[in-house]
């Protein structure tokens, strides 16, 4: 093994160290094997110095030469013992690539324990919501009242608009298909049986979904991550009594009041245009929807909107109280709550829809 021995100064710090570094760069290594460091002479060393050190070791682990140090006494071979471990190479973690089986099943473990959160989310809401405040344990009334004002007064205009606009689109299209069979009276009964059955409650889920849902996530993800929720169950505080509730109250109260404002107003979007542009009589109009007016297609936008409303207060809560990573993971969170919110909603409109057309 051919090995280059070099001498260390008497006193090794900031500066003499760095000139230690420089003569072991310009110190030619072409065929050597190892480079040892004699520091019989040195006889103090400091933090800066030790430093110094470490910088050549790391120099000539780059050239795969091997470093050594001999002579070191007293003080100077205490510190040198110290930060020993600082010249060795850090060890080289290999990753570990995963199967197939192995992503399928981490994959299925992540749901199951979702689902098993969600769950007891689901569980625990529904006690302090429908059962606590009748075995005398209480309820906030004062923030389901707040909830009452954020998510339902507050959300009138947006959700009239949204409605009135879809129902103008709606009259709009459908007329442009029944005016060639003459038959453009009809338009008010398909407006009718659309926004009862439908379309008020799908648009207003969507429209709460995206207000409400999404304030929601990020509302109990910001006090997760600030461990304002931690402080609650410290405190023993049931979160669900204390969080979930109110709002879930709150939005069942609310839900079905905005998507009857919704059915009024997509029946006055239909009518601006039926009786506006396409210039048929109010009279007609009027009586033709309601004649299409049935209690079942009310009932079902109604029922639809109770369970909307559930799901989209239990699927903010869930996501808000899942979320870790600071501020961007409150942002992924709400997202993540909003993109389940939607899917839930198509979903379990997709099942009345199927219940509907086979059963019913």
């Amino acid at each position: 093994m051919t090995e280059v021995r070099i001498q260390g100064p008497g006193v090794l710090d900031r500066d003499s160290g760095k000139a230690l570094l420089e003569n072991v760069v310009e110190c030619r290594m072409d065929g050597v094997d190892a480079l040892i460091i004699d520091l019989s002479e040195t006889q103090s060393m400091t933090s800066p110095g030790g430093a110094w050190l470490i910088k050549i070791a790391d120099h000539l682990r780059e050239r795969e030469k091997e470093l050594r140090f001999e002579g070191q006494e007293g003080p100077v071979a205490e510190f040198m013992e110290l930060i020993g471990p600082s010249f060795a190479a850090a060890p080289r973690v290999d990753r570990r690539h995963e199967g197939v089986l192995e992503r399928i099943g981490g994959a299925a473990w992540k749901s199951t324990v979702e689902f098993r959160d969600f769950y007891r989310l689901v569980v625990d809401a529904i006690y302090w919501s429908f059962i606590a405040p009748f075995d005398g344990r209480g309820l906030r009334w004062g923030l389901l009242v707040d909830e009452l004002h954020e998510m339902g007064v507050r959300a009138v205009r947006i959700n009239f608009l949204m409605n009135f606009l879809l129902g103008l689109i709606i009259a709009m299209l459908s007329a442009a298909q029944l005016e060639t069979f003459g038959a453009t009276i009809l338009v008010a009964d398909l407006m009718v049986i659309a926004f009862f059955r439908e379309l008020a409650a799908i648009m207003t889920a969507v429209v709460v979904s995206a207000r409400t849902g999404a304030a929601i996530a990020a509302e109990l993800a910001t006090m997760q991550v600030q461990e304002e929720i931690d402080a609650l169950r410290g405190m023993g505080l049931n979160v669900s009594q204390f969080l979930v509730a109110p709002k879930l109250l709150a939005l069942l109260i609310v839900m079905p009041c905005l998507v009857a404002q919704g059915i009024v107003a997509g029946l006055i979007g239909g009518s601006v245009w039926g009786i506006g542009v396409m210039g048929i009589d109010w009279e007609p109009w009027l009586r033709e929807s309601l004649n299409a007016a049935q209690l079942d297609d009310f009932v079902q936008g109604m029922l639809k909107s109770v369970i909307f409303a559930f799901v989209i207060v239990l699927i903010g809560c869930h996501n808000g109280l899942r979320v870790s990573g600071g501020s961007r993971g409150v942002g992924l969170m709400t997202t993540r709550a909003v993109v389940m919110d939607i899917f839930a909603l198509i979903t379990i409109d997709m099942i009345f829809a199927l219940m509907v057309y086979y059963v019913l």
